[in-house]
C-alpha cells in the first residue's frame, strides 16, 4: 500500500513537534513505602519531523506503548524515547505523563487515614541529550497576613496549588518531593478530617499566615538545599476566597 507520509514535501518546513496526545493508558510508579504503585496516565508523545517528510506515522507511537504495556515508569523512559527516535526516523522525542499519585496522610489530631491524591508529571526528550523532569502539583491552605493583621475577628484563607517541577541527578521520591513542598504553606490540606482536626488546622493555618509571595519563597530555601535538585521552578496559585482573581508568583533556579 501506499506510504503517504513517506511522500516527499516540497515546503522546506520542519515540525518541531508532531504526534499524539492525550492518550489515557496505565503506567507503573515507584512507591516508597509500598515499591510500586500503579495508576493512569495521561500521555502525550511527539517527535519532531524533517523538512522533506510529509507526515509521521500515527499508529507507531501507540504500538509502542502497547509493546511496554506494564513496564511504563521513570526507570523506562530513556528506552521509550530512543524506540520512538528509532522507529518514527526522528532526531528528537519527547514524552509527557500526567497522573494521579496517591498518598496515605494521618490527620492532624485524630490520627484519621485517608488517601490523598496529587497530579504528578514525568517529562522526558531525548535529542543529543536525555532531559528528565519530575513535577507535581501540591494543594495546601494559605492564610493572609494582611487580613490577619487588619481584621479584628479571623482571617481570610484560600486553598492554594504548588505546582513544582525539578531537574535532579541520582534519586527523588515522588513522597519526599510533595512533603517538602507541603511543609512550605500556611497548613497542609488533607483528604479525611474529623472536627478536631479542623480546629488543629485551622490554627495551624492562622498561627503561620502566608503570602503567595512567601510560599514560592520557602520553595525555593526548601529545593535549593536538596543536593540532589539540579534545577526547579515553583509556582503557586492562590484561588482567593475574597477577591475575583486568583494570586500568583513564580521562581526559576538553577544550580
Amino acid at each position: 500500500m501506499p506510504d503517504m507520509q513517506k511522500e516527499r514535501d516540497t515546503r522546506n518546513i520542519a515540525i518541531d513537534k508532531v504526534g499524539v496526545k492525550d492518550i489515557r493508558y496505565p503506567i507503573v510508579v515507584l512507591d516508597k513505602s509500598r515499591e510500586s504503585q500503579h495508576t493512569v496516565a495521561r500521555i502525550n508523545m511527539y517527535v519532531d519531523l524533517p523538512h522533506h517528510f510529509k507526515g509521521t506515522h500515527m499508529s507507531r507511537f501507540v504500538e509502542i506503548l502497547n509493546q511496554y504495556r506494564g513496564e511504563i515508569s521513570i526507570e523506562s523512559l530513556d528506552t521509550i524515547l530512543q524506540d520512538m527516535k528509532d522507529r518514527l526516523d526522528a532526531s528528537c522525542a519527547h514524552m509527557e505523563l500526567e497522573f494521579p499519585y496517591f498518598i496515605e496522610k494521618e490527620a492532624p489530631a485524630s490520627g484519621a487515614k485517608g488517601l490523598m491524591e496529587y497530579q504528578c508529571q514525568m517529562i522526558g526528550t531525548l535529542g543529543h541529550e536525555a532531559d528528565f523532569i519530575l513535577g507535581a502539583t501540591v494543594p495546601v491552605t494559605s492564610l493572609c497576613p494582611c487580613s490577619r493583621e487588619i481584621s479584628a475577628r479571623g482571617a481570610h484563607n484560600q486553598r492554594s496549588a504548588i505546582h513544582v517541577q525539578i531537574r535532579y541527578r541520582g534519586h527523588v521520591w515522588l513522597e519526599d518531593l510533595i512533603a517538602w513542598v507541603e511543609a512550605c504553606g500556611s497548613a497542609p490540606v488533607y483528604a479525611l478530617l474529623k472536627r478536631e482536626d479542623e480546629k488543629a488546622v485551622t490554627e495551624q493555618a492562622y498561627d503561620n499566615p502566608m503570602f503567595v509571595e512567601d510560599i514560592v519563597r520557602a520553595v525555593t530555601q526548601k529545593l535549593k538545599a536538596v543536593d540532589e535538585i539540579l534545577w526547579f521552578r515553583v509556582e503557586c496559585e492562590n484561588f482567593e476566597s475574597i477577591h475575583n482573581h486568583s494570586a500568583y508568583a513564580l521562581v526559576e533556579w538553577t544550580r
